[in-house]
């Protein structure tokens, strides 16, 4: 007769645990069955744009409403990283997810114990330019004259911490040249001083330079990417312009609160895959200045565990931080 107990009461706490994967799996075959929130920055901006591509891409096959959710600064971050894991709120954003924490001294969060990486989204290079007056026409020129007046030319950036001082650190470093940071209040500031002659050499983002490229008050030396890109056609890579292995790109990605099940995130990541690959999407990306770029979920926590390691050593090296 004790057998026979002891036999049921083994059954009795067994069947608990036999059935959790299967609530869970449940769990994920009924998603979703409400809304789902896109929380990504103020309006207006390529993130946004981003956010209101891919929400009206995914809410048919999702079969429900994709809400665009637009927070300031980083707060969109911070409040994604405090959500609930359940696949109904997602984080589009951009570098900055894994760079800021990376300048301060107590950060808001954590991009790798906070998050799960759904796919990257677009990428943005910047481009090397100066004042047609300065006597460079390649990055090669360019390091030869910095070398010959070290700490004498300038460059400039929007913000401490921004993609164009991060480029401009990363090439000071791999370049092995002394040139100061000039940091401005906005990207349009830091360029107008370029423009004006003021400053030997800035970083910007693609879109803005082009029509000033165009008209020849700025020369293009180089970009930033990896591989030459459509955005700025004949332009070489920085890399190939005698600093191999040098790359500094802007990404925007899609994340979701760490502990998401594996199943909300694969069909995530292929939901808005399948929206990133139509050519309509590709082709409004890349007026807004932004190269489409999909992933699976392993290839991000990749890329953002070698971006970290990269500028990890770039912001230690140039003592950059913020409050």
């Amino acid at each position: 007769m004790c057998d026979l107990l002891r036999c049921h009461l083994v059954i009795l706490l067994t069947i608990p645990f036999l059935m959790l994967p299967v609530v869970r799996d449940l769990g994920a075959q009924d998603y979703p069955n409400r809304a789902v929130r896109i929380t990504t920055s103020e309006p207006g901006g390529g993130s946004d744009a981003a956010a209101r591509l891919i929400a009206q891409g995914i809410s048919v096959p999702l079969g429900q409403q994709v809400i665009v959710d637009n927070r300031p600064g980083t707060i969109a971050i911070d409040a994604v990283a405090r959500a609930a894991a359940d696949g109904y709120t997602m984080l589009l954003y951009g570098s900055v997810i894994w760079v800021e924490p990376l300048l301060r001294a107590r950060p808001l969060w954590d991009p790798l114990r906070d998050f799960s990486p759904i796919t990257t989204v677009t990428r943005s290079p910047n481009i090397a330019v100066v004042h047609p007056s300065l006597p460079v026409k390649t990055i090669k020129d360019f390091i030869a004259l910095a070398k010959s007046k070290p700490g004498q030319l300038n460059y400039s950036s929007a913000l401490i911490g921004s993609t164009q001082h991060l480029a401009g650190e990363l090439f000071k470093t791999m370049a092995g040249v002394n040139i100061v940071h000039v940091p401005y209040k906005g990207g349009v500031a830091a360029l107008n001083d370029v423009l004006a002659g003021r400053i030997e050499l800035m970083f910007p983002t693609i879109t803005p330079a082009v029509p000033m490229l165009k008209s020849g008050r700025l020369r293009a030396l180089a970009v930033t990417s990896a591989q030459p890109t459509p955005l700025a056609p004949n332009v070489p890579t920085v890399a190939a312009s005698g600093l191999p292995g040098y790359e500094s790109v802007s990404l925007l990605g899609v994340l979701v609160p760490a502990g998401t099940s594996a199943a909300i995130i694969n069909r995530l990541n292929q939901e808005i895959v399948q929206v990133l690959r139509r050519p309509a999407t590709r082709d409004r990306f890349f007026d807004m200045g932004l190269e489409t770029v999909d992933s699976t979920p392993e290839q991000f926590a990749s890329t953002m565990k070698s971006e970290i390691a990269k500028w990890t050593k770039v912001i230690k090296n140039a003592n950059i931080h913020i409050q």
